[in-house]
């Protein structure tokens, strides 16, 4: 008890020494000892600390963070910035999906008109994947009877099988493309109707 108080008299003298206008703050080293001046060693400034007024109470108390406290910090204002930012484009697409359209048929309507535009281009790609295909069959044919015959495959030849089956490779991706365009497009005005209902009740 005597300790403490001797040690409380200390901080006050110690205290009351600085001059008004003086700043003095707390601080544990390492070690786990408690330092008390006008300034923080740079090596603690990482360190909690706490400002002291000239009577030796905490005025101020500055806790600071560790790395891995700031980091999450820093994914939870992220997280947030993203959470507002998504709340607002909801909004909009609520309102931009009550002022578009009166009723149901008309998302019907405006999702036929679209698909009608995805499946020309699949239909167009189809009959292009039959064309190429027909072209790669007559080439493989052509190499395979002049194999049979003992013959060389002329450089011509490989070349043509070769581009043929390059594109037929480049239209199989276009055909996918397409098709999980209209997979998504469906899938989109699938949820705008149901959302379309929810907000109108409809």
């Amino acid at each position: 008890m005597i300790k403490f108080k001797l040690l409380v008299a200390l901080v006050a003298g110690i205290a009351f020494s600085f001059p008004v206008a003086a700043k003095m703050y707390k601080w544990v080293d390492d070690k786990g000892t408690t330092h008390y001046g006008e300034t923080i060693p740079p090596e603690y400034a990482h360190k909690d600390r706490s400002e002291l007024d000239k009577s030796g109470r905490v005025i101020e108390k500055k806790e600071v963070l560790t790395p891995e406290e700031r980091r999450a910090n820093e994914q939870a204002d992220i997280k947030k910035r993203a959470d507002e930012q998504a709340e607002l484009e909801r909004k909009r697409r609520d309102k931009a999906l009550v002022n578009t359209y009166s009723n149901e048929q008309e998302i019907d309507l405006a999702r036929n008109r679209n698909l009608q535009q995805i499946e020309a281009r699949i239909n167009s790609i189809n009959s292009r994947i039959k064309m190429a295909n027909n072209n790669l069959l007559a080439f493989q044919k052509e190499a395979d009877a002049r194999t049979k015959a003992g013959k060389k495959i002329y450089p011509s030849l490989q070349e043509d099988l070769k581009e043929s089956q390059e594109r037929l490779a480049r239209l199989q991706q276009d055909l996918e493309k397409a098709k999980a365009e209209k997979a998504t497009l469906d899938a989109r005005y699938d949820a705008d109707k149901a959302r379309y209902k929810e907000l109108t009740g409809k």
